[in-house]
């Protein structure tokens, strides 16, 4: 690794990453403060860039920082910093929306059009020693909350908004797909939120353990062959006939889209967290019969970090159960291959010292 002012962890082209010394990124506005990055956490979205170069439209046409779950201390505030001061610890918010288009003054920024999001093609990440943010978009970190559970705020404060669209209330039956950090974060939050029944589902026996040491009631791993209908009738019986009334997809299989469907209760809610192909086949009918509500998710919105943050803070949620490794930050490449080949839940990387 090359020791420099700001070394920075960067995808070249597909499979092939470097470390570089990059210029520190200076304030521009008095608003602005600069963190220095102490621990964040590998997403399927940085593989993904890692592995294809691309997700969607997104492509990476040049060199890339990496990363985007990140916490850090505050090394520099612009002269119009009112909320933090050096030395603070936050969590970074890592994607600046531009404030003016009419779904930033909805309240609706994660949708904006010309969102400037870290390790989102052209963007560079947080792989780094140092990067700036707007104030408003550090959230500081209370004292009993440390900068490892700081860094997965981001992946927490997906499923906070997952569950806030789903309008999950006290004594919610809920069903999630997919047992990967998000799909384990949003059973937390689903309990948090004061779901009484929380069904995990997953090919992974592992996974379907620590979703009940986090929040799950009951867990089920379907057979393979079966048809969405009889995994959906397999996991009613489990339930003693009760049908859930939200189900929450974040493994992208058509699979699991299907049995959400299928086992959704009459008037049921379903939100859509995991990304998958581009286009699937869909129970259209069941659907309709039912009268389901159906909702797309995506990244966060106002209050999500805060509430992330409170909802760690208060105990509520315990982030740190999905932490399975920890790299130095010349470790980096070791800790997305290790993601890559499936090992591990959430992988930190240090800062660089």
């Amino acid at each position: 690794m090359v020791a420099g002012l700001n070394p920075s962890f960067v995808l070249q082209k597909v499979n092939e990453v470097k470390f570089e010394e990059r210029p520190v990124p200076s304030i521009k506005s008095d608003r602005d403060v600069r963190i220095e990055i102490k621990q964040t956490g590998i997403c399927g979205s940085d593989v993904h860039y890692y592995t294809h170069g691309a997700i969607g439209s997104f492509v990476v046409k040049d060199p890339m920082v990496l990363g985007h779950e990140s916490a850090g201390v505050v090394a520099e505030v612009g002269s119009g910093v009112k909320s933090l001061k050096v030395g603070d610890r936050v969590a970074l918010e890592p994607g600046v929306p531009c404030r003016y288009c009419d779904f930033c003054k909805a309240g609706k920024y994660n949708l904006c059009a010309d969102m400037k999001f870290a390790a989102t093609p052209p963007y560079d990440g947080t792989l780094c020693k140092y990067y700036v943010l707007p104030e408003d978009f550090c959230v500081k970190l209370p004292e009993n909350v440390s900068l490892e559970e700081g860094a997965l705020v981001e992946p927490l404060s997906v499923a906070v908004h997952v569950s806030k669209l789903a309008e999950i209330k006290t004594g919610s039956s809920v069903i999630v797909f997919g047992a990967g950090p998000v799909g384990l974060l949003c059973c937390a939050v689903a309990k948090a939120f004061g779901a009484t029944t929380i069904v995990a589902v997953d090919l992974v026996e592992s996974r379907l353990e620590l979703a009940k040491s986090l929040a799950a009631t009951h867990s089920f791993i379907p057979t393979r062959g079966d048809s969405a209908a009889e995994s959906a009738l397999k996991i009613t019986k489990m339930l003693g006939g009760d049908k859930p009334g939200y189900a929450i997809d974040a493994s992208g299989a058509a699979a699991s889209v299907n049995t959400a469907i299928h086992v959704l209760a009459q008037g049921g809610t379903y939100v859509q967290a995991g990304m998958g192909a581009p286009e699937i086949q869909f129970p259209i009918t069941e659907f309709t019969v039912k009268e389901l509500t159906a909702k797309g998710s995506f990244r966060y919105g106002p209050g999500d970090y805060g509430l992330s943050v409170e909802l760690i803070a208060s105990g509520k949620v315990d982030v740190k159960k999905l932490i399975t490794h920890r790299v130095a930050f010349d470790q980096a490449e070791d800790a997305f291959k290790l993601v890559k080949a499936g090992q591990g839940v959430k992988i930190l990387i240090q800062g660089p010292q």
